[in-house]
Formats: structure tokens, sequence, C-alpha cells
């Protein structure tokens, strides 16, 4: 006898519930890399400060996303070496670049900017013995210059990129500034911060350079700079409104870290109150402080090697981390501060004089471990 089915009941599936879905790719296409970008530990991203000693102290330079703050030295204006370097680093490998200062044509600072070091005549003939492909970059150069010199500037750098890779980092002399046809082939902004009643036009251009630079756009989108000299001067209107310029800090900073951007700023210490000048530090992700050296100082040059040398300080009391909760421990925080054949900065850790302040190579000419007497009983 037949029964009438259940329209309740639903037939049973025999094959699994679980399906692949075919929209959702497996493995993620790898990003291209972006020019002056080093990739770091933990998805960090770093851009060098111009100085490759200081970008090895801070584990692999500027962290891409952070605001890094340079207490100024009031005797001398140390703190524009380093401003030199990280704004002529970005030029070379031309990064977008906002300048603001207290001065009256913050475009004439680009002419102090120096200029990378060019490789020595040896170090060139060398070249094509060891490298395979130094003949070919060698006649990309010489077919750049010969395009430069028939079709205008705007060519060069486009072969440039095709025939040679910059490093990460430069050596820069100091002594001779940056070519002008480097600053014309991208994005470089100036800003006059002198008499200017408030932060609002600085704030401004600030958040107009950084949405150029957002990380959410996706591609291969350029690494940007900004740095900003001194910017409680006392030239400036707002230099007695603390409070206002916190607050511009605090937006810079939220505003840098979804973006592809790093700031620098230089602020001179002794025009902020005790209180004040706690805060700036506390805002900043790496904080380094630079002072002079007098020529005069006696005692000093008898406890350190290399005193002559030396002109200046450079002192690292915060280093930048992300994605991370162990705390960056230096072996050293000072460094001196030296010129390399009077052209090029390079940093160095502070190394203690012989007892005797000979020129030093060795703590005494006594065979005790300490230059006690002969007598000693610890001699040996």
């Amino acid at each position: 006898m037949a029964t009438a089915k259940d329209p309740n009941l639903r037939p049973i599936r025999t094959s699994s519930s679980f399906s692949r879905n075919p929209s959702a790719p497996s493995v993620a296409a790898p990003s291209p890399p972006v020019p002056g970008v080093k990739p770091g530990p933990s998805g960090a991203a770093f851009v060098s400060s111009g100085i490759p000693d200081l970008d090895k102290i801070l584990g692999g330079g500027f962290l891409l996303g952070s605001v890094v703050m340079v207490m100024e030295d009031a005797d001398a204006p140390h703190h524009l070496l380093l401003l030199r370097n990280f704004m002529s680093q970005g030029i070379v490998h031309r990064q977008p670049l906002l300048f603001a200062s207290p001065a009256k044509d913050p475009r004439a600072f680009l002419g102090t900017l120096p200029s990378p070091v060019s490789s020595s005549k040896e170090e060139r003939q060398r070249a094509p013995g060891l490298d395979p492909d130094a003949k070919d970059k060698e006649k990309g150069l010489r077919i750049a210059w010969q395009y430069k010199k028939y079709f205008g500037e705007r060519q060069v750098p486009e072969l440039h990129d095709r025939g040679i890779e910059q490093d990460f980092c430069s050596d820069f002399d100091l002594r001779k500034p940056l070519e002008r046809q480097m600053f014309r082939a991208q994005q470089i902004d100036c800003i006059s911060i002198q008499d200017s009643a408030n932060l609002a036009v600085l704030r401004e251009h600030c958040s107009t350079f950084l949405s150029n630079l957002s990380r959410n756009d996706g591609g291969n989108v350029n690494a940007g700079r900004i740095a900003i000299q001194s910017l409680c001067a006392p030239q400036c209107g707002y230099s007695e409104m603390d409070w206002d310029m916190v607050s511009f800090v605090r937006s810079l900073r939220a505003m840098i870290r979804s973006s592809n951007a790093v700031a620098v700023i230089t602020f001179p210490t002794s025009v902020l109150s005790p209180s004040f000048s706690k805060r700036w530090q506390h805002l900043a992700d790496t904080l380094l402080s630079v002072r002079a050296i007098p020529d005069e100082d006696k005692e000093l040059a008898k406890l350190l090697t290399g005193y002559q040398d030396m002109v200046g300080l450079l002192h690292v009391h915060k280093v930048a981390q992300i994605n991370t909760q162990v705390p960056v421990i230096l072996e050293a925080t000072t460094f001196s501060l030296k010129m390399q054949k009077r052209r090029s900065l390079i940093l160095e850790r502070l190394n203690q004089a012989p007892v005797d302040a000979s020129s030093g190579t060795s703590y005494a000419t006594s065979g005790g471990c300490s230059g006690s007497s002969k007598g000693s009983p610890l001699d040996f």
C-alpha cells in the first residue's frame, strides 16, 4: 500500500557541506617594493636618516609612520646636520618632501643640502672587473647624459632608474651642495612659519601632503618626508601658545600613522618650560638630542679619545617600535659626531682616554691592570 510522502521531510545529502570559495585567492600577491624603503621585522618599514651609522644604531633607520624629534642645542646648530642629511637622502630617492622653516625664504635652505659622495677614480676603474653589469651601468649613465644634453633634464630620472639602483643610505659630502637639477624632478614644498599667527596653515599643508601618501590606497605608493625646523622658534607668532603646539604634534602624529611618511621635527628646548619640554619628548616616537663640544673643555679632552675630531655629541633617548612589546635596548646611548675626511658625518661610541692622557692605544705603560705602582700585588 502506497503511503503519501511527508512534505516536511528533506532528502539527505551525501556530499560534504564544506566547499572552497573560488573568489578568495589562496596566496596574496606580494606588494612591489617601494623605492628608498627597507622592510624590517614585525611588518615594520624604514627609511634612511641619511647617516649610515645612525641607521645601524636605530635598527634600520627611521620607522615609516613615526615622528622623530630632535632637541636642539642653544649654542650650536648641530641639529641642521641631521636635518640636511635627512632631506638630501629623500631627494636622492626622489621621495616627496615637505619642508617648514621659520626663515623668511625656506627654499634657500635647499641650497645648503649636501651632495652624495662620488666614488674615487680607483673604485671606478676596479668596478668593471668586479661587477659584470658595471659596463652596462656605465653605458646607461653615458646615454642618460647624452639625452640630458639634447632633450632636457626631465628624461634623466627615468633613464637613471633603469640603469642605476640607489643605495638605501648614502654618504654625503657636506662641502659640496646638491645639484639643482635634483630639485626639479620631484615634489618639494617649502613653507615659511615665520610670523604665523597660528598653526592652521602648517596643519593644512601637512594634511594635504599626507593625503597623497595613504597606505589604504594600495599599489606602489612612494614614501614621503616631512622636515620641520625649530617648530617653537621665538620668531613664530604662536611660540607662546604651548597647548596649540602640543595639539599640532598630536594631530601630526595621528595623521602620519596611516601614511607612508616620516616626520622629523627639531625644537629648541631652551624656549620651552620644563613641563612642556617633557610633553614634547613624550610625544616623540624617536627622540634624539645634539650637543656641541666647546674647544676649551680641557677636562672632557682628557676623558675621551679622539676629542679633537669631534664636532658634537648625539644622544638617543627613545627608539620607535611597532607591533611588539619588547623594548629597544641599545648598547650605548651617547655617540660622538665626527667628520670623516672633513666631509661626511660618522657616529662613534665614546671611548675613555688612557690614564696618562697620551694619544693612546694602551691604557698605561706599566703592567698593572689599573695602572698601579710596581710593588702592587695586582701586577702580572
